[in-house]
Order: C-alpha cells, then structure tokens, then sequence
C-alpha cells in the first residue's frame, strides 16, 4: 500500500476568503499542487511552502497523470480547479484515472462555481431552476451546445453560461444569442460579471439583445433570465413563486 493521497480541490473564485475552509485545508496538507499556471498563480502567495505542478491550459490530462505519480510514491497531492471540481473540473478526469493507481486515496473536495458567485454579483438570478451551458466546443461539438441552447429555452430555464469567448473562439456569445432568440425576446433580462472574486470584478444587467455585442472572454460568466426575471432596483431577479412578488 502506497498510502499516497489525491484531493481534487474546487479554490472557487481564487481568493481566500472565497474558498471553502475543507479547500484550504486540503492544500495545507498537501505536499504537491497541480494545477493549470494561472491556477497556481492564485494559491501561491498563501502556501509557498508547497511543491507545484503546472501544465498548461490544454495539458489536464498530462496535470492528472504526473499528480498520481507522486501519490503512488505516498504523496498528498492536491489537483486545483477554479470554483467547483466537479463542474466543468478536474474531478472526472481523476476519478476515471483512480482505478490504475491502486492504495491511492482520492476526495473530491467542492468549491464556489462562477454560477453562484457571479449571480450573487448580480442578485438572484439563479433562484428558481436553471442550467449551466458552456460554450466552449474544444470537447463538446457546437451542435450539441447549440441542442442544449435551444432546450434550455424552450424550458424557460435560467441559463448560466461559461467559456462564452476567448482569443480563439471570436463571436461565440452573439452566436449563443441569435439560437436564444429563436425563442427568447430580446428584451429578455441578462447580465454578465466578469472577474469574480479577482482583480477587475465587475457585473452590468443588461438584455439579450444587447449581450450580443458585449465584450466577454474565458473569465466571464453570462446569466440569461427566465421569463419572470427582471431589473429590480439594479438587481438581477428571477421570481420564486412567492406570493409577496405577484
């Protein structure tokens, strides 16, 4: 038995105080920190002490493999993700790798998603059902994205977007908008925030027609209403059903 350790830590936004206290423990306790450099790049002023394991954004697999490495030589190593591990994370491609690293433990250990934080910028905007749709096709094909856009809608779901553009994926958001419209009006309440819980931080509520023409990148999250959110007050609210909001 290697008795060798594996967390897969959700940090949330990236700053301390939005981490759980069970994220910073884990990374206390670990020896080793893999994670993608910009990753690394946040926990680094508060655990110098720990050993780093960076690949780039497209190396997750190479990040996972060399991580059980070291936990197979009786390592506690923690593999990082911003905001939840479990959502667009680390934590499916480590629990697939598990099995081949036998006497390895291995937790998941949950963070804050850019869901939550981002609409907690913005009011409530996730406060009845909603869904997460990212816009990112480099593992998922943009006619499933585009299926999924559509169901969404016709659910009258709240929509929560990640990965809505990047240097490489220009127009993506507008793209995103115009399959929303086939449903939604234009009018539709939506906001943005941007750089949650970092250097930057900002939000804006604005409509769906107008996000077409926004400026969002890989650190922007985008919040498309349901049919009863509205711009309360300069909040983002989507309607409970209580009796108080009729």
């Amino acid at each position: 038995m290697c008795n060798g350790k594996i967390y897969i830590v959700g940090i949330g936004p990236g700053k301390m105080e939005g981490m759980t206290k069970a994220a910073f423990m884990a990374l206390e306790e670990s020896q080793y920190i893999a994670g993608y450099t910009v990753y690394c790049d946040l926990v680094r002023d508060y655990l110098k002490d720990k050993e780093y394991i960076e690949t780039p954004m497209t190396g997750e697999e190479k990040r996972v493999t060399l991580a059980f490495e070291k936990a197979a030589e009786g390592k506690t190593v923690s593999i990082i993700c911003s905001g939840d591990a479990g959502v667009y994370g680390m934590a499916g491609l480590a629990c697939a790798k598990a099995p081949y690293y036998e006497g390895v433990e291995i937790k998941v250990i949950p963070g804050v998603t850019a869901a939550l934080s981002g609409a907690a910028l913005l009011g409530a905007p996730l406060i009845h059902d909603f869904c997460v749709i990212s816009l990112s096709d480099r593992l998922t094909p943009m006619e499933i994205i585009e299926k999924r856009l559509r169901l969404a809608a016709q659910a009258d779901m709240a929509i929560a977007i990640y990965n809505p553009e990047s240097k490489s994926r220009s127009g993506y958001l507008a793209h995103a908008c115009e399959i929303l419209e086939e449903v939604i009006e234009p009018a539709r309440v939506c906001g943005i925030a941007r750089n949650i819980g970092r250097e930057g931080e900002e939000c804006e509520i604005t409509t769906l027609e107008k996000l077409k023409t926004i400026d969002a990148d890989m650190f922007s999250t985008v919040f498309i209403g349901n049919s009863s959110t509205k711009n309360i007050g300069g909040f983002m609210v989507t309607a409970r059903g209580y009796k108080s909001e009729k």
